[in-house]
């Protein structure tokens, strides 16, 4: 069973940049298929990027692409979410998730593809 611990939130300014940072306890972490959503009050869940358990294949939701990247080091059983250019609609709790990855180089994109999820952190971009 793996557990998530998400961390790297704060308070930037428009324009700036942050790393959110997912470790993942227990489990064996090369199996696991990462991705990263968010939510912003009073609205749905949404989808911010994925990555697959070799690391090779990943996907963005269209208001991040070009902003964000996402990556893995296994060894450090940690995905990381790069964060640049950010704008005030990026305000939100940033949660990651995992499930086992069925193929080395599949993704997933709907939160629930997803088994197990981290309690979230803060991202706050102030105009």
């Amino acid at each position: 069973q793996v557990q998530l611990v998400e961390s790297g939130g704060g308070l930037v300014q428009t324009g700036g940049s942050l790393r959110l940072s997912c470790l993942a306890l227990g489990g064996t972490f090369i199996n696991y298929a990462v991705g990263w959503f968010r939510q912003a009050p009073g609205k749905e869940r949404e989808f911010v990027a994925a990555i697959s358990r070799s690391g090779g294949s990943t996907s963005y939701g269209d208001s991040v692409k070009g902003r964000f990247t996402i990556s893995r080091d296994n060894a450090e059983r940690t995905v990381y979410l790069q964060m640049n250019n950010l704008k005030p609609e990026d305000t939100a709790v940033y949660s990651c998730s995992a499930t086992i990855g069925a193929l080395r180089t599949q993704y997933y994109v709907g939160p629930y593809d997803y088994d197990h999820w981290g309690q979230g952190t803060q991202v706050t971009v102030s105009s």
